[in-house]
């Protein structure tokens, strides 16, 4: 795989060795194996219980995608860093790493705050502070005076009010779908927050402090991704394959998904449904999901099952 660095020179006094593009190629297939198996499996599961399954496929092929860009050489820049080593002054930052976090991080997080009795809103808003911490990283990672630290802190605060909602607020709301994904969010949030940890370590002594060089950088962020990409996606989606995906209050907005997994006319109606729209009202909308009367913000219902939310 040397290959890899004689087509694509290092730009930076401080790079990527051979063996590092070596791992690289590594992951990548380790990425793009889990993606195939992951799409297969997710044809494999019944229309209407495919969204956790199509989420994960998103994550794994962005991954892929990034680690043969890093793999070839391809997708960083010099930067001057603030502490130099040895004799180099430049080392290599990958912003094609921070694009890959940009689309995976929120993604992993709203797939595991799905399973929960959160609103929207607050999924959206970790989902957002997900966003912070890699812009901050990125942007830390860009500067090269000791600025780059006021944006690690500011990361850092996104990553506390992630763990506040993963560990705190998570556990405490109504899993509509039974104790059983009680338990398994519980263990998945404490394995997710746990690793997340890990990152802002591995920026402080590589991007940040230039402590450990870019090919140790590579090794420290790709046994990460594994365990945070395919390891974690695959336990947590096998916890959840014998569970009513009803109960999570899911629904396509198409009623003919209802014919599909046997999921019949309670797909997409369970008790979380009435949690995450709390502000609907109206006879068109209830538990079992049969239009009574006009269903706010739509046409009056024409009859028995067709009112759709």
């Amino acid at each position: 795989m040397a290959g890899s660095l004689d087509q694509n020179p290092p730009n930076a006094d401080r790079h990527i060795t051979a063996g590092g593009s070596d791992w690289l190629w590594a992951v990548f297939a380790i990425m793009a194996l889990s993606d195939l198996a992951m799409i297969f499996w997710t044809f494999t599961r019944p229309r209407g219980t495919r969204l956790f399954h199509q989420i994960a496929v998103i994550v794994l092929t962005t991954a892929t995608i990034a680690y043969f860009s890093m793999a070839s050489d391809l997708g960083a820049t010099p930067v001057r860093a603030e502490f130099g080593r040895g004799n180099t002054i430049n080392r290599q930052v990958w912003y094609v790493r921070y694009i890959q976090w940009f689309i995976t991080l929120p993604l992993l997080l709203l797939e595991l705050l799905l399973a929960t009795g959160l609103s929207l809103s607050d999924i959206f808003t970790t989902m957002f502070m997900g966003w912070v911490l890699v812009v901050c990283g990125l942007v830390g990672a860009l500067v090269p005076s000791t600025y780059k630290w006021g944006y690690f802190t500011l990361g850092c605060c996104a990553l506390l009010y992630i763990w506040y909602v993963l560990l705190g607020h998570g556990p405490r709301t109504t899993f509509a779908a039974g104790g059983v994904v009680r338990s398994g969010y519980i263990r998945s949030s404490a394995y997710l927050a746990f690793f997340l940890m890990l990152y802002p370590i591995a920026w402080g002594v590589s991007e940040g402090g230039n402590v450990i060089s870019p090919t140790g950088e590579m090794i420290w962020y790709g046994i990460l991704d594994i365990f945070l990409g395919p390891i974690f996606l695959f336990i947590f989606l096998w916890g959840l394959r014998s569970v009513d995906y009803g109960a999570f209050g899911l629904a396509s907005g198409k009623y003919t998904d209802a014919a599909y997994g046997g999921a019949g006319a309670a797909y997409g109606t369970g008790p979380n449904m009435a949690a995450r729209n709390g502000a609907t009202t109206g006879a068109g909308v209830n538990g079992a999901g049969v239009g009574t009367g006009p269903a706010v913000g739509t046409a009056p219902a024409t009859g028995a099952g067709t009112a759709t939310v």
